[in-house]
């Protein structure tokens, strides 16, 4: 069951090409998408414009080595091990989604161009579950239990919202993708499960412009963009603030003084003290 290719079946009842030609439109509804995500939003024009503006505050020229060592540790740890989220609860949901959705992508590629045949390697198709498998675990314990309309701001589980477009259409396609593998042979309900499953590929790769699905690529280019504010020390144009007692700093920004006193009491951890749970 989970060492055969479920689109082998599927070749038996619709052309392989078809199949082929699906995923194909998929990838280019997603690139395109993408790009006029890009083009709509200016979001490209906005980072080379925020570059191009912090280049007069600049405190050190970064060399050829500096960023590249930029880009491997943005790789590393905000990329690979997704080091912003500081709740480890979001941060292995989040983990989990992330390499089931890029395992169940690339095993499906495989599947359908690859080893289109039901000789397929077992283990490709059992990737291809476990990548299905990973999605809903990560998607699931999100949704229920880490969402901060459900575990901050008390909302129900089933409140939906636009924003929610991306992780829904997400769970639906890999959701109905595996239970369609499990229920191969029994035709009325295999058949309903593969239609659901391709509605919600649909609405997935096709709603790039109204989803967060563009934002994975963002993501890494704002990670980037933001150590290397911090290390080149143009601190998009804001100042870094050391000791408030400072009578030179106070001196920069007399706001300080006159708003928290000559002395600044430590203000504690502020958002950080506990779980915003005061609904």
């Amino acid at each position: 069951m989970f060492a055969s290719n479920p689109f082998a079946d599927l070749a038996t009842i619709v052309p392989l090409d078809v199949i082929q030609g699906y995923v194909i439109l998929m990838f280019i509804l997603v690139v395109g998408g993408t790009i006029f995500d890009m083009i709509h939003k200016k979001s490209a024009k906005y980072f080379f414009a925020k570059a191009k503006a912090a280049e007069a505050s600049r405190t050190r020229e970064l060399s050829g080595g500096d960023k590249i060592g930029i880009a491997i540790n943005t790789a590393v740890v905000d990329v690979a091990t997704s080091g912003e989220f500081c709740n480890p609860k979001r941060r292995i949901s989040h983990l989990f989604t992330m390499y089931g959705f890029i395992l169940f992508v690339l095993t499906t590629v495989a599947l359908v161009f690859a080893f289109p045949t039901p000789e397929a390697p077992a283990i490709v198709s059992m990737l291809w579950h476990l990548g299905c498998a990973m999605v809903m675990f990560g998607g699931y314990w999100f949704w229920f239990f880490i969402r901060v309309d459900v575990s901050a701001e008390g909302n129900p589980w089933y409140r939906i919202a636009k924003a929610d477009m991306f992780i829904l259409s997400l769970l639906g396609t890999t959701t109905f993708g595996l239970v369609w593998s499990l229920t191969m042979g029994s035709a009325p309900w295999n058949t309903l499960f593969l239609g659901l499953f391709v509605i919600s590929a649909t609405v997935l790769f096709a709603g790039v412009l109204w989803s967060k699905f563009a934002h994975m690529f963002f993501k890494p280019a704002a990670a980037f963009n933001k150590r290397v504010i911090k290390a080149d020390g143009s601190m998009e144009n804001l100042p870094e603030l050391g000791d408030l007692s400072d009578p030179a700093l106070q001196k920069r920004f007399p706001d300080i003084p006159e708003y928290m006193g000559a002395k600044p009491s430590y203000m504690g951890l502020g958002i950080k003290r506990e779980q915003p749970k005061h609904y």
